[in-house]
């Protein structure tokens, strides 16, 4: 690699992430995404954008179905944005997941089918065969988007927008639901200003392409979606929004969160303000969600950020009373070393077996099934590990299932009691053949940089900093230091957390560092010890006094 004339630390990161010449620097640090991709690259836009223009111009009515996660929810807000913006009579479905479930479902279909003439799917609808083919049956036009892994069969819809067809040309096939509905947004604004009935000018339709923003930085960063390219300009662009001037709902929501105006990135996004918003559809009505939103006002938005953020103390409830039942189910098969886990209750709640089936993957490193036992279903959550295509492998036992879709790392189905010994017996068999040598199975932390703990300044994380936002497959920095002196333990979070206070000895800077869930270390450590540690540099912000933070991953005790 040539030289850059950027810090050396950054340019390590660069390189190690397979960005290794002064162009393709320059692109990544400098956003040449930035520039709004064409939509039409994605198959299907034209005969979608075709039909909604004809449903705008004769005033149908169209109905935008969503589903209850922040993706979905953050979807279909956008899309009846936008089209309301045109004049459109347009309104929400978002199906209630215990009583329908994920995607499109008959019923619900027969119900719109009565009062619109257009289904147009986000974030769902790739696997409904079924489901589309009676929409069409009830004389209603389907335009479907989505992005979740597309099947042997397309859905029998007018248009499918997916950016994971393999016959799309797009070059990035891994936006969220929330960027595939933009796209279909963008393209729609800017086909009606060739309109004569349409009243936007280019520049207020440019106005509320960059308002809609905020939303696809929401749901993209919520569904783990990769920060990279169009991924990471759209969720730059879409955090500039929410820093700037925030919908009075996601203030509300940030003001629950102890976030300020400034202080949203990514992570505040995953930690903060995509639980309290996908606490509404695991528990309550992911409606709520979907007004908070959309409202105007302000008293309304402190109402529903409330609620909101009371769900979600229920929701962290519920999941570490299901997180100790899955473990208690697991301490019987513990011995047998199992490929994947696979555990279930009637006393799950539907909406946390996903964050259950996360906890159990993080834990142990294998991929885990957590499933709600109904009477005749049983409905279920899957994580799983790089090794392991969960995806894939609902796919090889599909024929035992009712329904099925998702990623490479999460995936969700229905089974009918009946068929679940066999579902769990053909999914084992398929792990174990898959995972033969689970020996060599272990979580693994990428370390970008060795570097001594001195070099460690503000002048570095001003640095890091242009690599955000950081997240999935775009992670922030992680640096190694090797013989640190510890100068002071404590544990903090009732022993979980672990506090710690280092430097390289002699007259060199001194940093405060915190380990989340390695509280256990305190015990072995003692003011004086010598530690390797892997880390991430944070900012950490209190009262107004801001200080350097290592965040670390791992440590040792430094070999003598």
């Amino acid at each position: 690699m040539r030289a850059v004339p950027e810090h050396p630390l950054l340019a390590q990161v660069l390189y190690n992430r397979g960005v290794d010449t002064p162009a393709a620097v320059r692109a990544f640090l400098d956003d040449v995404h930035a520039t709004v991709d064409n939509p039409y690259k994605l198959r299907d836009m034209p005969q979608a954008v075709r039909r909604i223009i004809k449903a705008l111009e004769k005033q149908e009515t169209i109905c935008v179905y969503g589903d209850f996660d922040v993706d979905g929810v953050a979807s279909t807000a956008l899309l009846v944005t936008a089209l309301q913006a045109l004049g459109g009579r347009v309104g929400p479905y978002i199906p209630d997941r215990v009583d329908e479930g994920y995607g499109l479902n008959a019923d619900a279909i027969v119900r719109i089918a009565e009062q619109a003439q257009l289904l147009i799917t986000v974030d769902c609808g790739i696997r409904s065969l079924s489901e589309v083919a009676c929409a069409v049956e009830h004389k209603l036009d389907v335009i479907v988007t989505d992005h979740h892994s597309v099947g042997k069969e397309l859905p029998p819809a007018l248009a499918v927008i997916n950016p994971r067809r393999p016959d799309c040309p797009s070059k990035f096939d891994r936006l969220a639901g929330v960027g595939v509905t933009y796209r279909l947004a963008q393209a729609v604004l800017r086909a009606a200003t060739q309109e004569r009935w349409c009243r936007l000018k280019p520049d207020q339709v440019a106005e509320i392409e960059e308002s809609l923003l905020d939303l696809v930085a929401l749901g993209t960063v919520a569904d783990m979606m990769p920060l990279l390219g169009d991924n990471r300009s759209l969720v730059r662009r879409g955090l500039k929004v929410i820093n700037r001037a925030p919908r009075v709902g996601i203030e509300a929501l940030m003001l629950q969160s102890d976030l300020r105006i400034g202080m949203v990135d990514a992570t505040a996004i995953s930690f903060r303000l995509a639980p309290r918003l996908n606490a509404a559809g695991r528990l309550g009505d992911a409606k709520l969600a979907y007004r908070l939103l959309r409202t105007y006002d302000a008293t309304e938005a402190h109402l529903l950020a409330t609620a909101l953020n009371s769900l979600n103390e229920r929701r962290r409830s519920l999941t570490e009373a299901a997180q100790r039942e899955a473990e208690s189910q697991l301490a019987a098969i513990m011995a047998d070393d199992p490929a994947i886990f696979i555990v279930g209750s009637e006393h799950f709640e539907h909406g946390i077996v996903g964050l259950v089936a996360g906890r159990l993957t993080d834990r142990y490193y294998r991929p885990a099934v957590v499933m709600r036992h109904d009477t005749d279903e049983a409905r279920g959550s899957a994580r799983s590990i790089p090794e392991f295509n969960i995806s894939h492998a609902l796919d090889e036992v599909g024929h035992l299932l009712v329904r099925h879709g998702g990623h490479q790392r999460a995936a969700g189905f229905t089974v009918r009691r009946t068929q679940l010994p066999a579902f769990q017996e053909a999914l084992s068999a398929l792990a174990d053949q898959t995972l033969a040598e689970r020996a060599t199975l272990r979580p693994t932390i990428e370390v970008d940089a060795v570097t001594p703990l001195a070099a460690v300044n503000w002048g570095v994380v001003e640095q890091f900093a242009r690599l955000e936002p950081t997240g999935q497959e775009n992670p922030p920095p992680t640096l190694l230091v090797r013989n640190a002196r510890v100068r002071g333990v404590r544990t903090v979070g009732g022993g979980k957390h672990l506090r710690l206070v280092v430097d390289e000895g002699a007259s060199g800077p001194v940093y405060d560092a915190v380990a989340f869930q390695q509280g256990a270390w305190a015990a072995e450590l003692r003011e004086g010890a010598r530690i390797d540690m892997v880390f991430q540099v944070e900012i950490n912000e209190w009262q107004g006094d801001r200080r350097l933070q290592l965040n670390i991953q791992d440590l040792r005790h430094s070999p003598p």
